[in-house]
């Protein structure tokens, strides 16, 4: 018995406010469906951020639903949490993976945590913020003690374990029960694969690149998806790396020497099928007037974006972003400067509170501030059952 485990796929997100890099999302999310039947898998496990947020947009929705409709004729089922993104977190409020329900999706929540394939134990979790940590430790435990009662099962999770993420985290890894057959992580957008309890722990990685921190990692290991054979006494567990449809290329110049490293730019991405995201930093510069001409000359009809960093003497750093196609507006800026801080969850409050204060929707926003501090900043607390 195999199955196929994708996380973060994060339909709908539009990176750097550019129409061309959420086809890019979609594009990789139809490469990765059509894999996965020509892998004759018996089921699929989403663990979280199927959508970049809570309120898909039409052309997100219909990506996954024709996703899910060529599954489902395959006879595939699939399985799926929701994520931080997928979640407004406030009482009573249900992800958009609980439209597709009638599609086949079984939709694993707090009040609804498992479901058996054949003889598998599938159990899981939606994404729960710190202040729940709580009721999150008490919920795994009860699924503990079912997956107990079953030779295989699988826990499905979109959580930050201390491990593996460095400053924020949900859980602690002597928090995670250690007798389940294989972790189904989501959340992490970098891929890990590792042995936990009597099976493995693994995090697919996000399957295109959301953050430019992620191009480590992707030059690394790859962007794509997981095939997890259950039939031997410890899963196997197989990354498949999806080709992404365009090229993020990273380059360090001097500005003394700019112009050849722009030829030499220019012949590496000539023939590229799509324009690529060129992030480009020039030291050593004396005139940024002069250097932003000759990049922006010579490479604004061959890039889709170029993110220039020029580094002066004795100055601080001068951050440009150059869109050839698409006017960024001040949502997207803010977006892109927020990238540095590495938190989803302050992205989406200071673009959300912008978009209400630039309405003078004041009582709104204020709702937001306040809802957005007690969910992240509150004192534990733990959530009561009939609150789920």
């Amino acid at each position: 018995m195999k199955f196929a485990h994708l996380a973060d796929t994060h339909l709908g997100y539009r990176q750097f406010g550019l129409f061309e890099r959420e086809k890019d999302f979609y594009e990789v999310f139809d490469k990765i469906i059509d894999r996965i039947i020509e892998e004759k898998v018996d089921f699929v496990i989403h663990s979280g951020d199927l959508f970049d947020n809570a309120r898909p947009s039409p052309l997100a929705l219909f990506t996954f639903q024709k996703g899910l409709i060529k599954l489902k004729n395959a006879n595939i089922p699939v399985y799926a949490i929701a994520g931080n993104h997928d979640s407004v977190l406030r009482k009573g409020s249900i992800p958009p993976q609980v439209l597709f329900k009638k599609f086949g999706l079984k939709v694993i929540s707090p009040i609804n945590t498992n479901y058996m394939y054949k003889d598998v134990f599938i159990g899981g979790l939606p994404f729960y913020p710190s202040s729940q940590y709580k009721n999150l430790k008490n919920k795994l435990s009860d699924l503990s003690k079912k997956a107990a009662n079953h030779e295989k099962s699988i826990l499905v999770l979109h959580q930050g374990i201390d491990k593996y993420f460095n400053l924020q985290y949900e859980l602690e890894i002597g928090d995670v029960p250690d007798n389940f057959t294989y972790y189904a992580m989501g959340h992490l957008h970098n891929y890990i694969h590792d042995d936990f309890g009597e099976g493995k722990l693994v995090y697919p990685g996000s399957s295109e690149i959301w953050k430019t921190n992620e191009l480590e990692d992707y030059r690394k290991n790859g962007k794509g998806f997981i095939i997890v054979d259950l039939d031997g006494k410890k899963p196997v567990v197989n990354r498949i790396a999806i080709t992404l449809p365009r090229e993020f290329i990273q380059r360090t110049l001097d500005y003394e020497d700019l112009a050849r490293g722009v030829e030499e730019i220019k012949e590496t991405i000539r023939n590229f099928d799509k324009k690529p995201i060129l992030d480009l930093t020039v030291n050593n510069v004396t005139s940024t007037t002069n250097a932003y001409e000759i990049i922006n000359e010579e490479l604004e009809d061959l890039a889709l974006m170029i993110r220039p960093k020029f580094i002066t003497p004795g100055e601080d750093d001068i951050d440009l972003i150059i869109d050839q196609e698409n006017a960024l507006g001040p949502i997207e800026v803010l977006s892109s400067r927020l990238e540095s801080y590495d938190d989803e969850d302050i992205t989406k409050f200071a673009t959300e509170l912008y978009g209400l204060l630039s309405k003078d929707r004041n009582d709104e926003a204020r709702e937001l501030i306040d809802e957005f501090y007690n969910e992240k900043y509150a004192v534990e607390e733990e959530v009561e059952e009939d609150e789920q």
